[in-house]
């Protein structure tokens, strides 16, 4: 199976020398940005293995699109690895305090960084392999994307007022439109600052309140009856 490997780099001759000899190993697929923007909109259609980004960049730099990365459940797992100019250990604390996963300063040796790609590509994928959470996550995602579009183009299954009355307490609210945004426990814990216990017991009581038994009959049904967007 070929791994996608996202290089984002302004400088031109960075990006076709590293595209050309990254590319020669045939289980890579290496996809080129010239800045940020245009990977954050290339990563919409295609989510890569790793990520291989210059910090020094125009308009966002590095560091800030990591944090556009790691804010977003879909990216916020994929490996990062940092290339730049800037090689004072103080730039490399910041980058790893912000979640890059490998810091090279350039200019660097490209072995040296082939071996980092294989071992984290390596990493990655034993960790997909034991976390069935992550399947299920893409799973729910999916279907969440596919309920949200079948509401805005299809007149059958149209947003209408809930013919039961449901009254739900302002931290189920929270919890139901975290639900609907694909975010699983884990996450939902996180962002609420509470513990994934506490969770899953509002997520029972929801269950129960609308008479649901899995997460994509959740969400739908939050969907259909407006109780959440």
């Amino acid at each position: 199976m070929t791994e996608r490997i996202l290089l984002v780099d302004d400088e031109p001759g960075i990006r076709e020398s590293l595209q050309a000899y990254l590319g020669d190993n045939d289980d890579w697929q290496v996809d080129v940005a010239s800045n940020a923007k245009e990977a954050w909109t290339m990563l919409q259609d295609e989510i890569p293995d790793l990520i291989i980004s210059d910090i020094m960049m125009p308009e966002v730099n590095g560091l800030e699109f990591l944090a556009q990365l790691k804010d977003d459940i879909r990216f916020q797992n994929i490996p990062v690895v940092f290339l730049t100019a800037k090689g004072m250990t103080g730039d490399r604390i910041e980058g790893y305090t912000a979640g890059c996963d490998a810091y090279l300063p350039k200019p660097f040796d490209p072995d040296e960084l082939e071996a980092i790609v294989k071992n984290l590509l390596e990493k990655s994928k034993i960790r997909q392999e034991s976390s069935p959470q992550s399947s299920q996550l893409e799973e729910l995602v999916k279907d969440v994307k596919d309920i949200k579009d079948k509401l805005d183009s299809s007149n059958k299954l149209s947003v209408t007022e809930s013919p039961i009355k449901i009254d739900l307490t302002p931290r189920e609210q929270s919890v139901l439109d975290l639900v609907a945004q694909g975010l699983m426990n884990k996450e939902i814990a996180k962002t609420l600052q509470t513990s994934v216990r506490n969770v899953e017991k509002y997520v029972s009581r929801l269950f129960s309140k609308t008479g649901t038994n899995s997460r994509t009959e959740l969400v739908r049904f939050a969907l259909t009856h407006g109780l959440t967007e």
